[in-house]
């Protein structure tokens, strides 16, 4: 076989992976640029041929995006709600991950199942499951509690409870892999010093546990910023959820309520730019102490 065919089969083996990317996608990204660039003008009364057609805007819907209220109030009910779930949700998953990786834990296994499984529920069924549980025709917490879950100042806290319920489980998963691959002499030396179990967890288990940490949280913080299931699976039992709660509330109300694609593309790519610099944003604060960069 001569050398250059030798250099082909990598770009062969490439290729599923490339048309993949490409139509799934590139391609989807690029229509919905295309999309944030245009804008439907209007002729007369909207009637007859030609009376409605596409024109190019430039940056006018990015700019109109930018300048609406709304998605700045959404922004700040996220933020709020992003805070929550993030310090309750990190916070549990450490704790049960260090637990776990105790020297004597028993029914480890059965413990690890019972954390991780909320996981595997479906958003939609999880959130429609406790949204039943906060009604209060038929919530068994009403009887031990005189609180209206899905009031408007404890609705905020009514979703959050769903995503910890559900994402802690993974994020404990992803601390105790990492915890499982430090190794055991680590520990040991810990012990002939002296240091008790809480202080190897705290001094010696959590700065090791410092990388996967980062990684846990700019998911958690990407997969805020996109909430979206639990908001809307809600709102049809409760009026204190608007239509525009969270930033992809907005784009689906644009996008598929009016009619506005082209608003809802300008939205989408704004929400997605805010992602990014918040995601390495906070990369870029904790590099040097997670991954020893400057």
């Amino acid at each position: 076989m001569r050398r250059s065919d030798r250099g082909a089969w990598p770009y062969l083996f490439l290729t599923p992976a490339i048309v993949l990317f490409t139509l799934f996608l590139a391609v989807p990204i690029g229509y919905t640029v295309y999309l944030a660039m245009r804008r439907t003008k209007v002729s007369g009364l909207g009637l007859g041929k030609g009376a409605r057609r596409e024109v190019f805007v430039g940056f006018d819907n990015f700019a109109a995006a930018l300048s609406d209220a709304e998605l700045w109030q959404g922004w700040l009910r996220v933020l709020g709600y992003g805070t929550l779930v993030l310090v309750v949700m990190l916070g549990l998953a450490l704790v049960f991950a260090l637990m776990l990786d105790a020297t004597r834990v028993r029914l480890a296994r059965f413990s690890r199942i019972a954390i991780f499984l909320p996981y595997a529920v479906p958003g939609v069924a999880a959130t429609l499951l406790w949204g039943f549980l906060y009604l209060p025709s038929l919530s068994p917490f009403r009887a031990i509690l005189d609180v209206d879950f899905l009031g408007a100042t404890t609705v905020t806290y009514s979703m959050a409870n769903v995503a910890v319920w559900g994402g802690v489980g993974f994020n404990m998963l992803v601390l105790y892999t990492a915890l499982r691959a430090i190794p055991r002499d680590l520990y040991e030396a810990a012990r002939l010093d002296g240091a008790s179990e809480l202080q190897i967890a705290l001094r010696v288990k959590v700065p090791l546990l410092t990388p996967a940490i980062v990684l846990t949280t700019v998911f958690s913080i990407i997969a805020t910023i996109q909430v979206f299931t639990e908001p809307t699976t809600l709102r049809p039992l409760t009026n204190t959820i608007s239509s525009t709660w969270s930033p992809l509330m907005k784009v689906y109300r644009d996008a598929f309520v009016t009619g506005d694609l082209y608003s809802a593309a300008a939205t989408s790519i704004v929400i997605a730019a805010i992602s990014l610099v918040l995601s390495f944003g906070f990369l870029r604060v904790v590099r040097n102490r997670a991954f020893g960069e400057g």
